[in-house]
């Protein structure tokens, strides 16, 4: 197994930072850095785990600069590390709501040199649980914040109508106008009442846009009707989500119940099927299977003209012999 120097897998004076909101943020409730936090981890996975946990918050997280910032693995491979901690519990990826009462999402990689199972990350992201929180890292008292102003004569608007409204925030290229959020009202109220939360409705619809959207109307209203979720039995909805995990891989919104180490279930199985590595035959091994073939082939021939020596032959009238007469 290869091996680095840990010590040398400390970012630059000036290492390369997200925009604003997005990029790396530390996980809470970490134990104090110690020599050995990653000696568990292949020699790979532990340099790269070493260098981001060094990153200060909000740098870039993204695979070409992580690949860029460091001299030993390239993009494939610092993509392929960035799964495997995921699964080992170090990392996960999430699309975080900027505050209860708006609709702007970013996007964040949460870091913890302390591994964390499945249950803990699931817990942490969907509810912020102060007591899993380290006590010198709890966040002093807040102020009350008042609820937004809203204009009394203000019409009331439906939840559906909201989702899609708010859609053009998520996303620029999925902005419907007025005329078009109440046409597509009807579909988009069926997603609500089978369960699906707001928030992941906006993430559901925006995932994986091509570079531009021609009809942002036609094009909600296919997805609308392809992705229609399931009838579910009936249950008390649950508080709105800030928090939506991203598979670590593809990073496809998902539940925390479908997401094993991070990772979704197409990625998990395309990293189970993928074959493995043709065995090396040995020198020997290789002389002796050649020098069966070979004398296969010398047998098969030998048997062949052998055949051809014992069949009968055929005799042929000679043209010049008389035919003979009658008297």
């Amino acid at each position: 197994m290869a091996t680095h120097d840990l010590t040398a897998a400390t970012p630059s004076d000036a290492p390369s930072m997200a925009a604003s909101g997005y990029g790396k943020k530390s996980a809470p409730g970490q134990r104090p850095r110690r020599a050995d936090d990653f000696a568990h981890l292949p020699g790979r996975e532990a340099y790269l785990a070493s260098l981001i946990d060094r990153l200060p918050e909000g740098a870039a997280m993204d695979t070409k600069t992580l690949a860029r910032d460091q001299p030993h693995y390239g993009q494939q491979a610092v993509r392929t590390a960035l799964n495997n901690l995921s699964v080992a519990g170090h990392l996960r990826r999430i699309r975080e709501r900027v505050g209860a009462d708006r609709t702007q999402w970013v996007f964040r990689t949460y870091f913890s040199r302390t591994a964390r199972d499945d249950a803990w990350w699931a817990h942490f992201l969907a509810t912020g649980d102060p007591a899993e929180v380290h006590p010198d890292e709890r966040p002093g008292p807040r102020a009350p914040r008042l609820p937004p102003h809203r204009p009394p004569h203000r019409p009331p608007r439906s939840p559906a109508y909201d989702a899609l409204a708010a859609l053009g925030l998520a996303d620029a290229r999925l902005a419907l106008s007025a005329t078009e959020c109440a046409d597509l009202e009807p579909l988009a109220a069926q997603w609500l009442a089978r369960g699906m939360p707001p928030d992941l409705f906006a993430a559901t619809l925006t995932a994986g846009l091509p570079p531009s959207v021609h009809s942002p109307a036609a094009f909600t209203r296919r997805r609308l009707l392809d992705k229609m979720p399931p009838e579910r039995p009936w249950a008390p909805a649950p508080p709105p989500s800030t928090r939506i995990i991203d598979c670590t891989d593809c990073r496809t919104p998902s539940r925390p119940q479908a997401l094993l180490g991070g990772l979704c279930r197409a990625c998990r199985t395309g990293a189970a099927t993928s074959p493995p590595p043709p065995a090396r035959l040995s020198p020997a091994a290789v002389h002796t299977h050649a020098t069966h073939v070979r004398n296969a082939v010398l047998a098969r021939r030998a048997a062949h003209q052998t055949g051809r020596d014992s069949s009968p032959r055929t005799r042929q009238a000679t043209p010049n012999t008389p035919a003979p007469q009658a008297r």
